[in-house]
């Protein structure tokens, strides 16, 4: 195979990344000092101030962009057809948590600082470091050292950056509805994700899906006194108690009618490759204080956070809460349950599902009321795809080690609104998990970001082999 760029100028822009770290990292602080909250109402300035920041980046850049309004915190697009080959849209966010409590911080949120570490390592200390301003920030700056030694860009290349990810992107869905033709293009590049460890980059190509419930089940008419009442009325917690405990088997499978329905194996190939990862389950488990895995039986950790569907219970209440003591028979009962969905399940479906189990196992005399709190399906990108295989290989290329196909057990909705318009998502990050994301002293390692700049360098020119 060949680059339609040569070698020569692959190497000059690896090169010119490397010169031009001080003035990377200079413009990465300029965008961290800006606090745009979006959760915030003071912040909303601060936001607008962000967006067109990025988007005088991007027009240095020779893009065509523009800060675009919504009801909400406005939207940066951006273009470059200067590049040949598939044409990728990159995709990240510009907002940024809330920074309480400021107590907790060792230095000021958004006057980020380099920490130097015990290990050799450096860490860029700041609200955005890492989530998401320094993770969006290495894609803007390999596009420069691409401009700045080419005067182009090895493939096509748009940006969506957003000011509402951090507060539940909801102008994004219209946008991006509104915008399609636009920002359409052969695959979605996000660089909101983690490297398998330190010395391993990764590629996230499958994140579970979610769908979110609450319920109330209601017995008598008021809480009751439970020596008066006790075994001749109904307890609303007894028989949430007893509804919950019915949603999982003894070997760990969720009990729910049907909802195993489309759920495939994992493929052969993509299990060895997890087994050749570098995980420690007993220390995966021993770190948050536990020693034996609690869900299906037979398969790995990886297995069942990543590519198993799940069914947990995020909170229940009911009755007498306070202090001291109080003999009632609770005539509520609250919980909150959430299921993770892994392709070939269907939210809508699975919601359905669990409503009939409830629902069938609702005693006489009682009542449920159901409460949608939302949902999405799973995002999964083919194991098999041209542009993932590329960027795995320039990956294990630039860092010396296999890339990691991962996947997570978490949810990124915003990747069913892409995936509704036709494009497949590649996840590309270079954060590390002990980033402190969200936390106060967040960080983003210096290495992170210098290699993450290399990294999409090398993406972008294996993007455009022929």
């Amino acid at each position: 195979m060949t680059i339609s760029d040569p070698v020569g100028p692959l190497d000059r822009a690896l090169a010119h990344a490397d010169s031009d770290t001080d003035a990377a990292l200079a413009r990465l602080f300029e965008l961290i000092r800006i606090p745009s909250v979006s959760t915030v109402p003071a912040h909303a300035a601060d936001c607008a101030r962000a967006a067109e920041w990025l988007a005088a980046a991007l027009v240095e850049l020779g893009f065509e962009a523009s800060v675009r309004p919504t009801r909400g915190h406005p939207m940066v697009v951006g273009h470059d057809r200067t590049g040949g080959g598939p044409h990728v849209l990159f995709y990240g966010h510009y907002d940024v948590q809330p920074v309480d409590p400021l107590a907790l911080w060792n230095t000021d949120p958004f006057e980020p600082v380099l920490a130097p570490q015990a290990d050799g390592e450096t860490h860029i200390v700041g609200r955005g470091a890492s989530d998401d301003k320094g993770q969006l920030m290495t894609f803007v700056e390999a596009c420069r050292c691409w401009k700045a030694v080419t005067g182009s860009l090895p493939v096509r290349v748009s940006v969506l950056f957003e000011g509402e990810e951090e507060s539940g992107s909801q102008s994004l869905p219209g946008f991006l509805d509104r915008s399609s033709d636009e920002l359409s293009a052969d695959v979605v590049l996000v660089c909101d994700t983690d490297m398998w460890d330190r010395e391993t980059p990764a590629i996230t190509t499958m994140l579970r899906g979610v769908v979110k419930e609450e319920i109330e089940i209601s017995c008598a008419d008021r809480d009751l006194h439970s020596g008066i009442y006790g075994n001749a009325a109904r307890n609303a917690l007894q028989v949430m108690g007893d509804i919950v405990a019915s949603l999982r088997l003894p070997d760990g499978r969720v009990a729910v009618g049907g909802f195993y329905d489309g759920v495939s194996e994992l493929p052969d190939a993509v299990k060895a490759q997890w087994q050749r990862l570098p995980f420690d389950e007993a220390q995966f488990l021993s770190d948050v204080g536990l020693s034996v895995p609690a869900g299906e039986a037979g398969r790995s950790i990886l297995e069942q956070v990543w590519a198993r569907p799940s069914c947990e219970i995020n909170g229940i209440w009911g009755g007498y809460m306070d202090e001291g003591f109080k003999t009632v028979i609770p005539a509520k009962a609250n919980a909150k349950i959430s299921f993770r969905l892994v392709a070939g399940q269907d939210p809508d479906a699975v919601r359905v599902a669990f409503r009939a189990h409830v629902v069938a196992r609702l005693p006489v005399d009682c009542d449920v009321t159901f409460r949608d709190h939302g949902g999405s399906p799973a995002t999964v990108m083919p194991m098999d795809g041209l542009l993932l295989q590329r960027a795995l290989g320039a990956l294990t290329e630039e860092w010396g080690t296999e890339a990691a196909i991962a996947g997570t057990g978490g949810s990124i909705p915003i990747l069913d609104q892409f995936k509704r318009l036709g494009m497949d998502s590649l996840l590309v990050g270079f954060a590390r998990f002990d980033n402190r994301i969200h936390s106060p002293n967040e960080k983003y390692d210096l290495s992170s970001f210098q290699k993450g700049i290399r990294s999409w360098i090398r993406i972008l020119a294996a993007f455009a082999t022929k």
